[in-house]
């Protein structure tokens, strides 16, 4: 059975901003129909990404222990962290809410750490172990680190909200600012990976996927 192309046999290049395939024969700079530039690879991209992650892990442990908001209930206040937060509302009866915000604030984070850590460890030995799970772990990565922020967007919210009553108040904590750089610094470590490095090594009998050769 005949390997099907990848997109590089075919001259083509991904935009990393509006998806396009655009052809590389003449060495185009910019994306013809966005403008953005073109890069057949994304430079240093194993480097940029740990980097990224170390900062993301060495703000994860204060975005835990540091208070994310101090509620005031007719001028006594208390500082509540994330975890807090979520048994307060665990007990309120708002288990709903408690569980968004575990699995938004706790368990995306530590889910999004192992499977970049797993991405870029196999990357680095090349492994030819699970590439095309390896490839969808990467697009599930991307897909659920938007939702990291809505812890932020909570307290927000429940501050704004909280500011209508005039026996109550709602400050931010310094740990809202550590979670706001986890989120920020894990999405830069994502986009920074690049997973056509999975495929590299492949053997050349193998059959690789059509979104593989696409991407």
């Amino acid at each position: 059975m005949t390997t099907p192309p990848v997109a590089s046999e075919l001259g083509l290049c991904l935009c990393h901003s509006c998806g396009m395939a655009c052809d590389m024969t003449n060495d185009p700079q910019e994306c013809e129909r966005c403008g953005a530039p073109l890069h057949r690879r994304k430079v240093n991209s194993l480097a940029r990404t740990w980097a990224y992650l170390f900062a993301a892990l060495a703000f994860y442990v204060p975005a835990n222990l540091l208070p994310v908001m101090n509620t005031k209930m007719v001028g006594a206040g208390a500082d509540s962290t994330i975890m807090s937060g979520v048994l307060e509302f665990w007990e309120a009866g708002a288990w709903d809410i408690a569980l968004i915000i575990f699995i938004a604030s706790i368990a995306v984070p530590g889910i999004k750490f192992v499977a970049l850590t797993l991405l870029l460890i196999t990357v680095q030995r090349d492994s030819l172990w699970a590439r095309k799970e390896r490839s969808k772990l990467f697009r599930f990565v991307e897909v659920i680190g938007y939702w990291s922020m809505l812890d932020v967007i909570v307290v927000a919210l429940v501050a704004s909200l909280v500011k209508f009553q005039a026996l109550a108040d709602i400050e931010p904590r310094p740990g809202i600012l550590f979670f706001g750089l986890v989120v920020v610094f894990t999405m830069l470590s994502a986009m920074s990976f690049d997973p056509r490095l999975i495929w590299d090594k492949a053997p050349h009998n193998e059959e690789v996927t059509d979104e593989v050769a696409s991407h």
